[in-house]
């Protein structure tokens, strides 16, 4: 389970839904498989309510895993990026981003911003899967000199994320489970009951 309060997670799953950031249908992703639900959290940052709903999980999350744990946050580019900017502003720490590739030019990082060898990194992005896209940042900060133990996202999943990043000395925390969402806009009457069996009907094929 997350440790955000049932409340926290009850604003949440109503702010995604009303802004259409949880969708539920028929849906092919980017990776051709098909789903009964969408989640696009790009968009978040498009609804100053939602957006500030969101942030605020992230703030209590971080403060939760302790700022004396991490020097610096890292945002994964870029829908991480949206969401450690405003972060690392609320908690007056300093910011660094990982980019998916290193630039052709210039000084062709994949980590932009000031590190120094030794800082504990915490990593922010926005969902996770299965922890792809957090693991090659980790790879980035710790191939820069950094110390990565922590990952923080709004979203998880469960798709084997949390494992693979634990295999790799990393600790997911994440602001709420997909289920919980599902359940909570179950209980709200905010979805129907064959749309809410058919989500965690696939979420927890996904998971076995």
């Amino acid at each position: 389970m997350t440790v955000a309060t049932l409340v926290e997670k009850t604003a949440l799953a109503k702010a995604l839904f009303r802004i259409g950031a949880l969708r539920f249908g028929k849906f092919t992703l980017a990776s051709g498989k098909r789903s009964s639900y969408y989640l696009d959290l790009r968009v978040v940052p498009s609804y100053p309510d939602a957006y500030a709903v969101a942030i605020q999980a992230y703030r209590e999350m971080a403060e939760r895993t302790s700022k004396n744990r991490f020097d610096i946050i890292a945002g994964v580019a870029t829908a991480g990026v949206t969401v450690s900017s405003p972060l690392a502003f609320l908690l007056k720490k300093p910011m660094v981003y990982v980019r998916k590739e290193e630039k052709g030019h210039g000084l062709g990082r994949l980590v932009e911003g000031a590190i120094s060898p030794g800082q504990k990194a915490l990593v922010i992005d926005d969902v996770v899967t299965t922890g792809g896209s957090i693991m090659n940042a980790v790879e980035a900060l710790r191939k820069s000199g950094c110390t990565v133990k922590e990952a923080i996202v709004l979203v998880d999943r469960l798709e084997g994320g949390k494992t693979n990043l634990a295999k790799a000395g990393v600790k997911l925390n994440a602001c709420a489970q997909v289920t919980e969402l599902i359940e909570i806009l179950y209980k709200e009457k905010m979805m129907t009951k064959g749309d809410f069996e058919t989500v965690m009907r696939q979420v927890k094929g996904a998971a076995d």
